[in-house]
């Protein structure tokens, strides 16, 4: 049991005996930052810049973990730099494609944030129809804009019923109420004679009164508005 015990004391005053007070980087540049936090032994790394009124332009505004937390060397520490009171305006973009909002905002010295999509009826597609922030807003912490762009909505889907057997004319109308439309209409021709030769009369043209022998898409599958139905009459 001593020797057990004494193990596990060494074992405890090794690992902590390799752990180190996380410097203070507050207040200082990047660079003294890079410098206090590598001569501790630990990474660093400015993850994010946020806007201060407090902290100057360029220094350190915050840092994970804290100064003093102990943890092991080689740990990074992440910090936030501080770009200063808000100087930039943020411009109004609302209406605009979604291109055109974020060439505005990139060049005003400002970032894109979260881009995202609502589908709306009737609404033109690709136009921003909300941000964050609003246009001209003050005391904002992050140089980022986010935008929420408009999408119309799919287009309605049908399956296709089978128009076999009926009339050309009756056909059609079901398809004009159904926002589809007639594409292609081919007359099939008429039976070769008993010796196997084709007819000698051309062929009929289409007309309202022409059955349908066969479609295109065939029914069973899936169609969008305003999509063409192909059809063979006889």
């Amino acid at each position: 049991m001593v020797a057990l015990v004494s193990a596990l004391t060494a074992m405890r005053s090794a690992i902590h005996g390799r752990e180190v007070a996380v410097p203070d980087l507050l207040g200082k540049t990047p660079v003294e930052a890079r410098r206090v936090a590598e001569a501790s032994g630990f990474q660093f790394e400015v993850e994010r810049q946020y806007y201060s009124p407090q902290v100057p332009e360029g220094r350190i505004l915050s840092q994970l973990p804290p100064a003093g937390t102990q943890i092991r060397r080689g740990w990074q520490i992440r910090v936030a730099q501080s770009l200063g009171p808000q100087r930039m305006e943020i411009p109004n973009v609302l209406g605009q494609s979604q291109r055109a909002a974020e060439l505005n905002i990139r060049r005003r010295g400002l970032d894109v944030g979260a881009v995202a999509e609502i589908q709306l009826s009737g609404a033109m597609a690709d136009q921003v129809i909300a941000q964050d922030p609003a246009p001209s807003a003050g005391s904002i912490s992050v140089p980022k804009i986010s935008l929420l762009a408009s999408q119309p909505p799919p287009p309605a889907t049908f399956v296709m019923p089978s128009f076999v057997g009926q009339t050309l004319g009756n056909v059609n109308g079901i398809l004009k109420d159904a926002g589809l439309t007639v594409g292609t209409v081919a007359e099939v021709a008429p039976p070769a004679d008993s010796a196997g030769e084709p007819p000698q009369v051309p062929a009929p043209q289409p007309s309202p009164d022409s059955v349908i022998v066969s479609q295109s898409p065939a029914s069973g599958g899936k169609v969008v508005a305003g999509s063409a139905v192909n059809f063979e009459v006889r």
